[in-house]
């Protein structure tokens, strides 16, 4: 499967990697590009366009195959789902709060585990694009919000592009046959450093998640081999919304665990 790694994997995640590691090999063909990009170790955000409910395996499989682990933030009403939820917290996956207080502390479990030198990757989106063409809508400011907690992590643009052929969502079609080609290409880190030192201001977090996503969509643009739309698609009102009691929820779970 992968060489030596840096990080050991619980019985969660070598489950999924038993599961799904020869399923992927099976579905799709896949071409990476700039893989090296990714650290071999320490920490990283790693900034992903979202096109399909497919693509964290694409993106996971990578990861692997790099020797890292793959850890995502993901909002945490999945982690209440009754078998769905415990595989993602037994695997290591990061719950998102959104709608608490204090934006920085729905972001907290992001930032314990970039201390402990893991990658995290988001999806800026929040969800997948609902851009009729696939390209990359407008984000939220989450990841330069996280961007500033950790600010000598670096942000790293990553752009994919296939897993939307095997999965709509939104179309309501699953097509395996034929077997598709899921490409990723891995773009050099984001340079944040005009940010240093900034506050969380509005101002700040719009125009960082600005330069993040145009890196994003840049790379996704070179994969398609076209010129990407001179704007974002406007990110529909109410998307990315979470049950308000998802925390509660998750806390209980872990507590009787």
């Amino acid at each position: 499967m992968a060489g030596r790694r840096s990080e050991k994997p619980g019985p969660y995640l070598r489950f999924c990697v038993v599961v799904f590691y020869p399923l992927i090999s099976i579905l799709w063909r896949r071409r990476w590009t700039g893989a090296e990009r990714i650290p071999a170790t320490g920490p990283a955000i790693l900034a992903i366009n979202h096109i399909s409910y497919a693509d964290p395996f694409v993106l996971a499989r990578l990861l692997w195959e790099r020797g890292r682990l793959p850890r995502f933030l993901a909002k945490a009403s999945l982690f209440t789902m009754p078998i769905i939820g415990r595989v993602m917290r037994g695997a290591g996956q990061i719950p998102v709060y959104r709608g608490t207080a204090d934006a920085n502390d729905a972001l907290q479990g992001a930032v314990r585990a970039l201390q402990r030198g893991e990658l995290v990757m988001i999806y800026p989106e929040g969800t997948v694009t609902r851009d009729p063409n696939f390209w990359p809508m407008t984000a939220k400011t989450g990841v330069a919000r996280l961007a500033l907690l950790v600010p000598e992590v670096p942000v790293i643009p990553i752009g994919q592009w296939g897993a939307q052929e095997f999965l709509d969502a939104y179309a309501r079609r699953l097509r395996p046959i034929p077997r598709k080609c899921v490409q990723v290409s891995v773009g050099e880190a984001v340079d944040l450093a005009e940010f240093s030192g900034s506050e969380p201001t509005a101002e700040t977090l719009h125009a960082m998640t600005e330069k993040i996503m145009l890196a994003v969509r840049d790379q996704v643009a070179s994969l398609r081999s076209q010129p990407p739309p001179a704007e974002f698609y406007p990110r529909p009102e109410g998307v990315g919304v979470r049950a308000s009691d998802a925390r509660k929820v998750i806390d209980k779970r872990q507590e009787s665990a």
